[in-house]
């Protein structure tokens, strides 16, 4: 905008502070942040929500830094957003916005002092859009450049280098509305094979989450020929997620809330056609827009999902916030379970890894892999082993019963509880795995 200043923008680009950069009054320093990615800043990309469809464009001194904001663009969390990094900082952006418009957010680098970099952004203001923000990433720890940048509407000064949870946080905190509720927490349950009961865990985990925290949760379960959430709660609603998944143009809170049968205090359920009279082929992003409006009014959401591979499959798992493996103690599920596992970490590589659950464990006259020889190769420990009972599993299921209402007391219940804990927070995984994987094993899995 012609003859604007910074000051006359500045209605439009102040936000709240971040933490890791607000200024540091008694030092008179601002906070600096990591250069790379390590492994304990997957606890603060965590906490950062998905970014809306907002549009990004950085202009960059450094290569680093170019670096830094296109991996931050790669990661799961960012999958809406719309970004482009150049090269040229802060003249290259004002050039640039001369013949087009600004973006709604601009994130310019700049290797100047104090004094140069406001003159650049005074001419940056000039062709700057007044609904667009602007980051400004600095090289210089000065309390004085913070303020006078901070007073004149600049939206938030960072001190290089920063962290991918540094870009996010900004992002986040200037486009997510800070009085909304925060969105909900999604956990995908998959089989390593069929069979495996990977769907009876997603069913008691999100009772216990439900009931011992009152945590209001939602379980969708997405076999939709096949699915069993409604034979388990013993439910027979005569809509559920058929009816989202294919109105999910006009799919709401209001709908949603219409389309869930209630389980307890605080679960729902979407529940899954108890008829084949149709067929069920999906587009990847079918699911999405669902599971989104979910997100915004349910603190917790468990997908049950059906041990196949196809795009929408690949696309939910990629996009959960937590992932849990189930499998049993044989080479299939361990091949199974190490594939999937590799995939996720190259479609997730700022997450943690997906959590392990063994199931079915010590079942009579079945050979079966040592539980420290299962997850040996795979490099992570089971949140819970669950031993074998068709009993205890078969009773609840045919009484459309949880474990724990089947039998309080058994040491099952308490592992559901357990599984429960772990995702939510609430505690750390404690077992530990031991020993050495079988040669067959390691071949297999090509563990060097």
């Amino acid at each position: 905008m012609s003859n604007q200043t910074l000051e006359e923008h500045k209605t439009e680009m102040v936000i709240p502070q971040m933490e890791n950069s607000a200024p540091m009054v008694e030092n008179e320093q601002i906070a600096t942040s990591s250069p790379t990615v390590h492994a304990t800043e997957a606890g603060d990309l965590a906490q950062v929500r998905p970014i809306p469809r907002v549009s990004i464009q950085a202009f960059c001194e450094s290569a680093p830094m170019a670096a830094s904001i296109e991996q931050t663009a790669q990661d799961r969390r960012m999958a809406k957003t719309h970004v482009k990094v150049h090269m040229g900082g802060i003249p290259a952006a004002a050039e640039f916005y001369s013949q087009a418009p600004t973006p709604n957010l601009v994130i310019v680098e700049s290797l100047l002092e104090a004094s140069s970099l406001v003159s650049d952004l005074e001419r940056l203001a000039e062709v700057c859009d007044p609904g667009s923000k602007v980051v400004v990433i600095g090289h210089h720890n000065d309390i004085q450049l913070y303020r006078e940048l901070i007073s004149k509407g600049v939206s938030e000064y960072l001190v290089a280098p920063v962290s991918m949870a540094d870009i996010m946080k900004v992002v986040s905190e200037l486009f997510v509305n800070p009085e909304s509720e925060p969105l909900g927490q999604t956990y995908a349950f998959i089989g390593a094979k069929g069979g495996v009961g990977s769907s009876t865990i997603a069913h008691n985990v999100a009772w216990a989450i439900s009931s011992e925290f009152a945590t209001d949760s939602v379980i969708a379960d997405l076999d939709l020929a096949f699915g069993t959430a409604n034979i388990n709660f013993d439910q027979d609603p005569a809509q559920g997620i058929a009816e989202a998944v294919f109105s999910a143009d006009r799919i709401d809170d209001i709908f949603l809330d219409r389309l869930l049968a209630k389980c307890a205090d605080h679960l729902s359920l979407l529940a899954a056609p108890s008829m084949l009279d149709r067929t069920y082929d999906f587009k990847p992003t079918d699911f999405n827009q669902m599971i989104e409006v979910a997100q915004r009014s349910i603190p917790c959401v468990v997908l049950d999902i059906p041990h196949t591979w196809t795009g929408w499959t690949k696309e939910i798992l990629s996009a959960a916030d937590h992932v849990v493996i189930t499998a049993v103690p044989d080479l299939a599920n361990l091949r199974n379970c190490k594939n999937i596992i590799d995939t996720l970490k190259e479609l997730r590589p700022n997450d943690n890894a997906p959590q392990i659950v063994l199931n079915q464990v010590n079942m009579p006259k079945r050979p079966e892999i040592s539980v420290s020889d299962f997850v040996d190769p795979l490099d992570i420990d089971p949140i819970a082993v669950i031993p074998f009972d068709a009993a205890l599993f078969g009773g609840a299921s045919n009484n459309g019963q949880m474990i724990v209402e089947a039998d309080a007391k058994h040491e099952t219940a308490a592992l559901m509880s357990s599984i429960a804990q772990i995702l939510t927070g609430r505690s750390e995984t404690k077992l530990k795995s031991s020993g050495k994987s079988a040669s067959l094993l390691g071949k297999l899995l090509g563990k060097k």
